[in-house]
């Protein structure tokens, strides 16, 4: 069973290409901190203004290490403040979610 971090951007729809920017950061940095990336996503018909994020866990535990390792992380630490220094994420919601195993990543 993998537990899901699933985070909800309100994103300045002006500042889509920085949190394009900030998103491709993440694909280096969460990897290394312990998280299983599962992808960002932009906008792309429809509302404009909401992006998403999803990571995968083994366990809240696990959840907890990988944020530990990502506030001490420099990468992790200068992504963050450009987002902050660019003002582009306006709210955050974060949520927990269960994978169905036999869909999470094709596993049978």
């Amino acid at each position: 069973m993998a537990i899901i971090c699933f985070i909800r951007y309100e994103i300045d729809p002006f500042q889509r290409e920085a949190f394009r920017q900030y998103a491709e950061q993440w694909a280096r940095i969460i990897p290394r901190c312990g998280g299983d990336l599962v992808g960002y996503f932009l906008p792309y018909e429809g509302t404009n203004n909401v992006g998403w994020g999803l990571i995968a866990f083994d366990s809240l535990a696990a959840y907890e290490n990988y944020r530990t390792l990502l506030k001490a992380d420099p990468e992790g630490r200068a992504n963050f403040a450009f987002a902050q220094s660019h003002r582009l994420i306006l709210r955050e919601e974060r949520t927990f979610v269960e994978s169905v195993d036999a869909t999470f990543h094709s596993r049978t």
